[in-house]
């Protein structure tokens, strides 16, 4: 009898554990379901061309975005809307349930992935500086600003480069939080500072539409590491995010993904060279 007891107990146990995993599994898969009923999925973006933009109608564009939108429409979700964040604002605005996803060139890092659910990576960049023609100063590295105890560059608040330039050296009070790659731009042309910082294809969009031949690039700087985003999902969306990753290794494989991204000046091959593993854990 107590035998029986003992078999009745643990088989009852394991009943209990799986009706918790079904109902933990159904109320993850629930985002997704929202998502389709609710017609579109809410998307945080920053208006940096080319992982992002948004024309002067209001339409959304940039590698990212472009991407999402194929995604979710093959998910059932046919449209997605958009809200312009800074970089810094993005995860506590996707923890706090005002964004369902960030697609934005949010560059992964292992802190960043212990606070949210990143895809499979989508868009891979290395870091540059917008600097004066003739590049007074030399820079050629975040190292080199710092050196100088006179010298400013702007970043984005919370961005991937505020933070490699503080690493360096820079002074807080010499590294400037910027809204926006225009006032970037404007900034360095009046002489408010003296390097601008972005990643590579961002600088270069900037520049091409500015025309202004008193400028010049610095790429890729010097010992920055060649960073690839993925859209961040709010912990807890694991299913979403893995429904996500399947039709994004479906358009990795036919093609479609490179058809997307490639024309923005990103490279497909970079984006399928690497995994979410091993940049979650890179140092």
């Amino acid at each position: 009898m107590k035998k029986l007891g003992i078999l009745a107990g643990v088989a009852g146990l394991a009943v209990t554990t799986m009706l918790l995993a079904s109902g933990a599994r159904s109320a993850d898969d629930a985002k997704l379901e929202q998502l389709k009923q609710q017609g579109f999925a809410r998307v945080a973006i920053a208006n940096e061309p080319p992982y992002t933009a948004v024309a002067a109608d209001g339409k959304v564009s940039g590698a990212a975005p472009d991407v999402a939108r194929e995604i979710f429409k093959r998910l059932g979700i046919n449209d997605i809307v958009a809200s312009i964040s800074e970089y810094g604002a993005m995860i506590p605005g996707l923890q706090a349930g005002r964004f369902d996803v960030v697609t934005a060139g949010l560059f992964m890092k292992p802190e960043r992935c212990a606070a949210v659910a990143y895809s499979e990576p989508v868009l891979c960049d290395a870091e540059a500086l917008l600097v004066k023609k003739g590049n007074p100063k030399g820079f050629k590295s975040y190292a080199d600003i710092a050196k100088d105890t006179s010298a400013t560059v702007g970043a984005p608040g919370g961005g991937t480069e505020e933070k490699l330039a503080l690493n360096a050296g820079v002074p807080r009070d010499r590294v400037i939080v910027v809204p926006d790659g225009q006032s970037g731009l404007k900034m360095v042309q009046d002489g408010r500072i003296d390097a601008y910082s972005l990643p590579v294809l961002s600088i270069n969009d900037l520049v091409k539409k500015a025309n202004d031949p008193n400028l010049e690039v610095i790429a890729p700087v010097q010992g920055a590491p060649v960073y690839c985003d993925g859209a961040a999902f709010k912990k807890g969306d694991e299913a979403l995010r893995d429904a996500y990753d399947v039709e994004l290794a479906k358009m990795k494989k036919s093609g479609e993904f490179a058809k997307i991204i490639e024309p923005y000046g990103f490279s497909a091959a970079a984006a399928m060279s690497t995994t979410r593993e091993k940049l979650c854990s890179a140092k």
